[in-house]
């Protein structure tokens, strides 16, 4: 195969250094992706979602904050802002969440191509599919088209330079037993370059 006359096209967040883009992380999970998921889980709630691209009748937008909501009693689908902070605070969320009990479900969509960065080696690698743990990776074949604001569909050349794996928390053994998960998770530690506030960015740590 030769790549003589290629030329890479990167993400506006690979190469930028602008930090958070509300353009790029206001992204609506395409239906053919949603769908199954929702026929497979229920879910009752969007966390993170705007009027626009809402995927459940019950949803919060940035202004109603998921992160400030309770999401007891709750099977929660999250597609988080991919951007630093939001994307490790969502995490951190979804563990204080599970750790406090109280619901049944979290699916979180988040990009497949940050497992070196250290909020999936402290949050997610230490306690995903192990004995004992509630939280299940499932790595996503391909890479997902989103749509962005006023998208109805995804033009030619417009998916992420990266795939995508869900984040589950769904209970696997009796409550009572006892539960893998992290000690604390008020602070979520993310070395990120000065002046850059983007976790597409593949310099990020």
């Amino acid at each position: 195969m030769s790549v003589v006359g290629y030329k890479a096209r990167n993400h506006p967040q690979q190469v930028g250094r602008r930090g958070a883009r509300p353009d790029v992380d206001d992204r609506a999970t395409p239906p053919e992706v949603f769908g199954p998921l929702h026929e497979r889980f229920r879910f009752t709630v969007d966390a993170a979602a705007s009027a626009a691209n809402a995927k459940c009748a019950r949803y919060w937008t940035t202004d109603e904050d998921g992160l400030a909501q309770s999401w007891a009693g709750e099977r929660v689908f999250v597609n988080p802002p991919y951007s630093f902070p939001n994307l490790p605070a969502f995490v951190a969320k979804a563990w204080q969440e599970w750790k406090d009990g109280g619901l049944d479900l979290i699916v979180m969509l988040v990009p497949a191509n940050r497992t070196e960065q250290q909020w999936w080696q402290e949050y997610i690698e230490p306690y995903r599919d192990l004995p004992g743990s509630d939280l299940h990776v499932e790595f996503l074949p391909g890479r997902m088209r989103f749509l962005a604001p006023g998208q109805t569909e995804v033009g030619p050349d417009e998916r992420p330079p990266f795939g995508c794996c869900l984040l589950i928390w769904e209970a696997r053994e009796a409550a009572s037993s006892l539960r893998l998960v992290p000690e604390a998770v008020s602070q979520i530690r993310v070395s990120v370059p000065e002046g850059q506030a983007s976790l597409f960015d593949p310099e990020a740590s």
